[in-house]
């Protein structure tokens, strides 16, 4: 069964709502950004509806000939939508955006949106952990110490770019020396076309080389000793690769 964890009062206006319709033939919708729950909450709330896709015209006539409830993904991909006929069915859509209003307001009884997740720290928190814990097992890194806390977080799509932060911080504690090594390989053998692309590839090496330096050391003298090159060398390069 599908679970939904969530602390927002906004969320939990729409489960109690939802719970108080659920024996009557009336339709709903959940609109809101991309990637903020509204497929896990509508499957959570009917686990035994089938889900389909607004993407897939045929399959959504089809399901609707067959079941009385269904969940209607991507409704606003719909483009026949003035011909659906909802009558003596419960339908839960779900929509990135409200697309026509007037046929939303005739299709649809009751009309709920999503809050996104910065609207909802508490579920960040929660999410932040889970994609933690599913990251850690999946890449299983060789360091114990791993500060989860010092993971960023990614809000700008939602679940989606705070699970790509998540992954990828912990992905790069797991990487060796060789993991390194096959991706590059695999980058230049995909991207070597031309000429001078020793000079047009230096930049992956040289660019994380001195911003890692200049972090570490806080002082453009003490990495030139370090790199063992002419501070002016060194500053030159910064110059060229754009380095604050």
């Amino acid at each position: 069964m599908e679970t939904f964890f969530t602390t927002s009062d906004k969320i939990q206006h729409i489960i109690k709502s939802f719970n108080l319709i659920k024996t009557l033939y009336v339709s709903s919708i959940i609109i809101g950004d991309a990637h903020t729950g509204k497929k896990s909450l509508a499957r959570y709330l009917f686990p035994n509806a089938p889900m389909v896709s607004g993407e897939n015209q045929s399959e959504v006539k089809k399901t609707l000939q067959n079941y009385d409830e269904i969940i209607i993904s991507d409704f606003e991909k719909l483009s026949n939508q003035s011909d659906l006929d909802f009558t003596n069915k419960r339908i839960i859509a779900t929509a990135n955006y409200l697309g026509n209003p007037t046929l939303i307001d005739e299709l649809f009884a009751f009309i709920y949106t999503m809050p996104s997740l910065q609207e909802r720290p508490d579920d960040v928190e929660f999410l932040h952990d889970k994609f933690s814990r599913e990251a850690l097992k999946t890449f299983m890194p060789d360091k114990t110490n791993i500060d989860l806390n010092a993971i960023p977080i990614n809000l700008s799509t939602n679940s989606k770019s705070l699970k790509q932060s998540i992954y990828f911080y912990i992905a790069k504690q797991a990487i060796t020396i060789d993991d390194i090594a096959d991706i590059l390989y695999e980058h230049f053998y995909t991207h070597f076309d031309g000429y001078d692309n020793y000079r047009k590839h230096l930049s992956l090496f040289e660019k994380p080389l001195i911003e890692a330096g200049l972090k570490k050391f806080g002082s453009q003298l003490k990495l030139a000793q370090i790199l063992g090159i002419n501070r002016n060398t060194l500053r030159k390069k910064i110059h060229e690769h754009k380095i604050d």
